[in-house]
């Protein structure tokens, strides 16, 4: 069985949590009941990258693919986040993973950006 082990920079802020909730959320309503999805928080918050890979192969997971939610290719997306897969993974012999590229830049992106930033600016009460 395939899954998705999402992984963002975590925060210390504990609201910060909830976007990654959400993506995870919004990931599995694509995919469907045939692929896990798990979120995780590469430093400053829980589940960590190794709590997460641990919950997909306790949801039954053979393949992990894990996606760094970061825009660019710096040292967390390309060496961090790929080293803590690889020592989630080692814990679980037979388990396939891979490490995706970062977002980067995508048309899509392009498109939340100009659709967001040509919406008003919310102005704080009172002002």
């Amino acid at each position: 069985m395939k899954a998705i082990l999402i992984v963002d920079h975590g925060s210390r802020r504990d609201d910060a949590g909830s976007t990654l909730a959400e993506v995870v959320r919004l990931v599995r309503e694509r995919v469907g009941p045939e692929v896990i999805v798990e979120g995780a928080h590469m430093e400053f918050a829980e589940p960590t990258v190794a709590q997460g890979f641990d919950r997909c192969v306790g949801r039954g997971a053979t393949d992990v693919v894990a996606h760094p939610l970061m825009l660019a290719p710096g040292r967390h997306a390309t060496e961090d986040v790929p080293r803590l897969v690889a020592t989630a993974a080692a814990r679980h012999p037979g388990v396939r993973y891979r490490v995706t590229a970062p977002l980067g830049p995508d048309p899509r992106i392009a498109d939340l950006v100009v659709e967001r930033c040509a919406a008003p600016i919310p102005r704080p009460p009172g002002r």
